[in-house]
């Protein structure tokens, strides 16, 4: 099912031996645009310390009481590597923090989460392992960023500016963000309109821009979103019908269907 992130925030992450915290914020690849960790607020026991806590540690989720069940202790989490959550993280702190939990690495593979669609098989870095040297990614280059401070970043179009990110609608099994929820007031009134990340062609960190291929009039006759609905497989097909864009859903196109088509140029 797809979810919105900002409905996602607040939920209760709940160790094997008790309450951790509430999720307050996110961490996205936006090169396979995936929520690789959620930023927990944890209680007392850690003194209000935020730490990560990745969809790989996930064991239940209870959707109605707003619970994310985790195969972690309490104990585990107070020791976890430590990490400023208010910077990108570092894929040296990536590393740290899955050699600690005995988790797979998952970059360098061409599948959302290493090899497979779900986080839930590098639970026992089964697979994967070794973790992938080869990655594609040069030193230093950092693709996780915060929810936060890409909601806000502008959405130009081929011609003219479009909006900006408000929101992210996300796959609840795989984690991967389907959509960027764009808001348009600032030229037309009221209206969120819903693009697939992967529709982008260019990141531009310090202008917090992304370029997208489609014009305003094509945005602006867009099929209606209501962000009152769920967004249902009938939704997404006209949407990707109007655009002209390969459904990721197709069976044939197993990059679409893993949400990574192909890296978005940046500076």
């Amino acid at each position: 099912m797809l979810r919105s992130l900002k409905d996602l925030e607040r939920y209760n992450v709940i160790a094997s031996d008790g309450n951790i915290g509430k999720v307050v914020n996110f961490f996205l690849d936006d090169d396979h645009w995936t929520v690789r960790y959620l930023v927990v607020e944890a209680g007392s026991f850690l003194e209000g310390r935020r730490v990560l806590v990745s969809p790989i540690s996930f064991r239940d989720v209870e959707w109605s009481t707003h619970h994310f069940h985790v195969g972690l202790t309490m104990d585990k989490v107070k020791n976890s590597p430590s990490v400023d959550v208010d910077k990108p993280v570092s894929r040296q702190h990536e590393s740290d923090y899955l050699r600690y939990y005995g988790y797979a690495s998952y970059w360098g593979y061409s599948g959302v989460w290493g090899m497979g669609p779900y986080p839930s098989l590098l639970m026992k870095g089964t697979v994967n392992h070794p973790p992938a040297a080869a990655s594609d990614d040069p030193p230093g280059d950092v693709h996780l960023r915060s929810a936060d401070e890409l909601r806000g970043y502008h959405i130009q179009g081929s011609d003219e500016a479009i909006g900006h990110i408000a929101d992210f609608i996300v796959d609840d099994q795989t984690w991967t963000v389907r959509y960027l929820v764009i808001d348009t007031r600032n030229w037309w009134f009221g209206k969120k309109v819903l693009v697939a990340p992967h529709w982008a062609s260019h990141i531009s960190y310090p202008h917090r821009t992304i370029k997208v291929d489609l014009s305003r009039e094509m945005i602006k006759n867009s099929p209606e979103w209501d962000a009152n609905a769920a967004v249902d497989r009938d939704y997404e097909a006209r949407l990707h019908g109007y655009y002209g864009r390969p459904a990721y859903w197709a069976s044939d196109r197993p990059a679409e269907r893993s949400g990574h088509a192909g890296h978005i140029g940046r500076p």
